[in-house]
């Protein structure tokens, strides 16, 4: 039952981590050389975000438990 609430959970913290893409692009956009953008495109940016680093971490976490055990 613990992953059910895990998977529910994802999908705010999707969302606010969007938002905080958003925010911190607009803060060091002209630091970094890009341009703000909206909430639609961080959307997107977190998405790839996500895609790119859910399974590095979960190959981690499998390899720690496989060490562990």
């Amino acid at each position: 039952m613990g992953n059910f609430f895990r998977l529910l959970s994802a999908g705010p913290a999707f969302f606010f981590s969007a938002w905080l893409v958003m925010i911190f692009a607009g803060i060091v956009g002209s630091d970094v050389g890009i341009a703000p953008f909206g909430y639609l495109t961080a959307l997107v940016v977190t998405i790839g975000l996500w895609l790119a680093i859910v399974p590095a971490a979960g190959a981690i976490a499998g390899a720690n438990r496989r060490r562990s055990s």
